[in-house]
């Protein structure tokens, strides 16, 4: 494209610690401290932050206010938590951050030069040609992709059969990504293979961090480049066969094919695919978590459960739902959407790196300190949301949501960065839980205990086995 992309942050870990070390110097050198916050090596901290950041997030809220430093293994991070921080890094001030060489470099791995791991001009530029294969009438378009995926998904349930409702929706939403952005059929094999090694690849991120480091013919990165590599094939297959051939088709490949950059030159086949596996990545792992919760939660809740069943019934009385009805027409399974989203957020966590020094809440952060965002806890704070931990959708009537302060409510982001399939995602949690819903009564298993893993988005760790109880 004709915007410049900045070079890659190397995937060398010796040399990225090299690197964020150099860089931690020269913060420190500006005369500017970092934030108050426990900033000695502790790999006791880091251990307990990868495996659960909420209470450390929220204690040291509680502790140092909204602007605070953790050492986590070798790095000192900033993190900003609360309505204002959000606002200011995502919307406000959004200009002095860059994603490109703060963690979110980590996926370059795999997605390659996608809109999560580009920058400036580059992302601005991509964002407006995949703009129109998202707006809300195109979106609306994909609901006979998504109920068919879903019912011929839900054909295989039976009373008394334990269902693993995350395994079972990823697997579901990764079909319904493949044939509604790539165009792919689950069904054809070669279109099968390109979802296995999708999977395949997308395990590297579920494996223990320090794995993740590790280089090697035998490593989990070794593992992952060679799905990755299958994956590009055939994915550069079907570019190469569809320029031939100049067929196109109702999916976001289509568009990419066709799209021109500001200088009216195509895309070229690395951008096409880059873009491609972000989206693919983006629209099925956060879509797969959100469902699961949202069922981990309601099942729960009988009074939240039989509002929603009775507005199922009273809108759709047992029919198959329409693209409008499942965007506006029903507000109790839209606030149980809402509510599932601020307990959470898939995209928990916003990494930045600063470019400049700023101030945020009177306390002042370097230029070139590592900053996070993060939803999850900022969703979870009792000034903003009494009782955060307790499951409650009546807090997103439209009066209650709209009385929101800015910055409160931030499950896809903000500002520029918003993410480009919200629309997609939400219709197609919400077309999920109404089919469900609409042909089955689920219990959860007494016994289960939730524990959340958090890369690279939440999910439950142990998925959430659901008994099917009897037809609805």
């Amino acid at each position: 494209m004709a915007a410049s992309l900045a070079p890659a942050p190397t995937t060398n870990p010796l040399r990225r610690i090299a690197f964020d070390l150099s860089t931690e110097r020269a913060a420190r050198s500006s005369g500017i401290p970092f934030p108050p916050g426990p900033m000695s090596f502790s790999l006791v901290r880091t251990r307990r932050f990868s495996q659960n950041p909420l209470p450390i997030l929220l204690r040291s809220y509680e502790r140092y206010g909204p602007v605070f430093s953790l050492r986590l293994l070798h790095s000192p991070v900033v993190f900003v938590l609360g309505p204002e921080a959000n606002h200011f890094v995502t919307v406000s001030n959004a200009s002095k951050f860059r994603w490109r060489d703060g963690s979110m470099g980590d996926l370059i791995p795999l997605l390659g030069d996608g809109l999560l791991t580009i920058d400036g001009p580059y992302h601005r530029q991509s964002r407006k040609v995949m703009l129109p294969s998202f707006h809300r009438e195109r979106v609306a378009q994909s609901t006979d992709i998504m109920i068919e995926e879903i019912t011929h998904a839900l054909d295989s349930w039976a009373p008394g059969q334990t269902v693993d409702l995350y395994h079972w929706t990823r697997a579901l939403a990764l079909r319904i990504a493949m044939r509604a952005l790539l165009g792919f059929d689950a069904d054809r094999g070669e279109d099968l293979h390109a979802a296995d090694e999708f999977e395949e690849a997308l395990a590297f991120w579920g494996r223990d961090y320090l794995l993740q480091t590790l280089r090697g013919p035998f490593s989990p990165f070794a593992h992952m480049q060679k799905h990755r590599k299958r994956l590009d094939a055939l994915i550069y297959d079907e570019i190469t066969r569809r320029r031939r051939s100049g067929e196109r088709r109702e999916d976001l490949m289509s568009v990419l094919l066709e799209a021109t950059d500001d200088t009216g030159e195509p895309l070229s086949d690395r951008e096409v695919r880059d873009h491609l596996i972000t989206l693919l990545f983006a629209g099925h792992d956060t879509t797969t978590s959100t469902v699961t919760f949202l069922f981990y939660e309601l099942l729960q809740a009988p009074e939240a459960l039989a509002r929603v069943t009775a507005e199922l019934h009273t809108v759709l009385g047992g029919r198959e739902p329409t693209a409008e009805e499942l965007v506006a027409g029903m507000p109790e399974l839209e606030a149980v959407m809402d509510e599932t989203l601020r307990m959470y957020p898939p995209a928990w966590v916003g990494p930045r790196r600063a470019v400049e020094s700023f101030e945020l809440a009177g306390v002042p952060v370097p230029a070139g300190a590592l900053v996070n965002y993060c939803s999850w806890a900022s969703h979870r704070l009792p000034e903003v949301f009494p009782d955060p931990d307790r499951f409650d959708p009546t807090r997103f009537t439209p009066e209650r949501k709209a009385a929101l302060p800015k910055g409160a409510y931030v499950p896809f982001g903000g500002g520029s960065r918003t993410c480009i399939g919200m629309r997609f995602g939400q219709l197609e949690i919400k077309t999920m839980a109404t089919l469900v819903l609409q042909r089955f009564r689920l219990e959860l298993a007494p016994d289960y205990d939730l524990s959340i893993r958090m890369m690279p988005t939440l999910s439950p760790r142990r998925g959430l086995p659901l008994r099917v109880v009897s037809a609805a």
